[in-house]
C-alpha cells in the first residue's frame, strides 16, 4: 500500500492521460507519471518538474511494479487495452492497490471481468474498468435513472456528440478492435453478447431540447453493453451515435481533438440521453457537457477518490454503477456535466 495522496497514472502522455493528469492535481492528489515512451514522458515532466517519472512496459512487470511503488492507486489511460489491462491490473494486485481504467474496447472490458472477478474478490482488490465516458458514464446514468427497480426490459443510451476527433489511441484501439472481430459488429441482446454482420440501421432518436430529433446510427455499440449487464438486469442494452460523429470517427482524414479552452477541452459538445423501460413505464436520465476525452478524466479521478475514501458498495471487478452511488457520484460531476433524472 502507498501514500494515501499518490496516484500512479500509466499512459499519462497521451491525451487522456493529460487531462488525468491534470485532475489529480486539481483535486489534490500527486500524480505519478508513467508510460511506455521514455522521450514522451520526459516531454510531459518538462512542463511540471516536480513530478515523479517511471518508464514502464506492460511486457517488463518489474517495471511496471517500480511503477506503482508506493502508489496508492493506478489508472490505466494507456490503449489499446485488450494489451494494456491485464499487465496493468496483475502488477496493481501484486501492489495490494486499486486499479481503474478508461477503455472503451468492449472485449478488454470483457476479459477483464472474466479473468479478474474470482481473483479480485478473493483478494478484496477493487477493479473498476471503463471509468470513463463510454461504459462509466453510461452505466452512472442508467443506474441513476433506474432508481428503485431492480429489473428493466430495455436500456438505450443515445449519444449526441456534435462531432468525434478521434485522438490517437481511438484509432489505435479501434484497429485493434476491427482486428479481433474478423469484421463482425457486436450488440447485446436477449440477456448477451453476439457478433453479427448485418447493417447498422439509421434512424431518428428524440433527443431532449435544444438538440431535438437527430439521425442516428442503431447498434453503434459502445462498453456500455458491458458496464449495465455486468450488475442490472436488463436482457436489450442498445447504444446509438448521432451520424455526424459516426462519420467522423471512421473518417481516415478527421484530425484530432484541438484544445478551444484554458483546460485544453475540444469544442465537441455532448449529450448523453438513457431511456430504460419497464412494462409500459419509462424513465429518463440526460447528462450535457463538453469534450469526451476530457470528462473521463473527472469520472476516473472521482472513482478513486471515492475508492480511496472507502465510499464503495462492492469489491472486486466492478463497473461504475455497481460500486459507486450513481445519483450521489453523479451529482459530484457538476462542475463537468450537467444532469437531469426523470423518473
Amino acid at each position: 500500500m502507498g501514500s494515501a495522496h499518490t496516484v500512479a497514472v500509466f499512459g499519462a502522455y497521451g491525451h487522456t492521460g493529460r487531462f488525468v493528469v491534470a485532475q489529480l492535481q486539481d483535486r489534490g492528489f500527486v500524480p505519478v507519471l508513467s508510460g511506455r515512451d521514455a522521450d514522451k514522458l520526459k516531454a510531459l515532466a518538462a512542463s511540471d518538474p516536480g513530478l515523479d517519472v517511471r518508464q514502464a512496459s506492460v511486457d517488463d512487470a518489474t517495471s511496471l511494479d517500480r511503477a506503482l511503488a508506493g502508489a496508492a492507486a493506478v489508472i490505466n489511460c494507456a490503449g489499446p487495452f485488450a494489451t494494456t489491462a491485464a499487465p496493468v491490473i496483475e502488477a496493481a494486485l501484486r501492489a495490494g492497490i486499486p486499479y481503474v481504467d478508461v477503455a472503451a474496447e468492449i472485449e478488454a472490458n470483457v476479459d477483464t471481468f472474466a479473468h479478474f472477478t474470482d481473483r479480485a474478490r478473493a483478494a478484496g482488490a477493487v477493479i473498476v474498468p471503463a471509468m470513463a465516458f463510454y461504459g462509466g458514464l453510461g452505466d452512472l446514468l442508467t443506474t441513476a435513472a433506474m432508481g428503485d427497480w431492480t429489473a428493466a426490459d430495455e436500456a438505450h443510451i443515445a449519444y449526441g456528440l456534435s462531432s468525434w476527433h478521434p485522438t490517437a489511441g481511438t484509432r489505435a484501439a479501434s484497429k485493434a478492435v476491427q482486428g479481433r472481430r474478423n469484421g463482425q459488429r457486436i450488440r447485446y441482446r436477449n440477456g448477451r453478447l453476439e457478433y453479427h454482420t448485418d447493417d447498422l440501421p439509421t434512424l431518428d432518436w428524440p433527443f431532449p431540447e435544444p438538440m431535438g430529433a437527430r439521425a442516428v446510427i442503431g447498434e453503434f455499440t459502445m462498453a456500455d453493453v458491458v458496464t449495465i449487464p455486468s450488475h442490472l438486469t436488463i436482457p436489450e442494452v442498445r447504444t446509438y451515435m448521432t451520424v455526424e460523429a459516426a462519420k467522423d470517427v471512421s473518417a481516415p482524414d478527421t484530425p484530432t481533438p484541438a484544445a478551444v479552452d484554458e483546460r485544453g477541452r475540444s469544442a465537441q459538445t455532448f449529450l448523453v440521453d438513457v431511456v430504460v423501460r419497464s412494462g409500459g413505464t419509462e424513465r429518463r436520465a440526460v447528462a450535457r457537457g463538453q469534450d469526451i476525452y476530457a470528462v473521463s478524466a473527472p469520472l476516473a479521478v472521482e472513482a478513486v477518490d471515492r475508492i480511496l475514501a472507502g465510499r464503495t458498495r462492492t469489491v472486486g471487478v466492478a463497473s461504475a454503477g455497481d460500486i459507486f452511488d450513481a445519483p450521489d457520484f453523479l451529482r459530484a460531476l457538476s462542475a463537468h456535466l450537467s444532469l437531469e433524472v426523470r423518473q
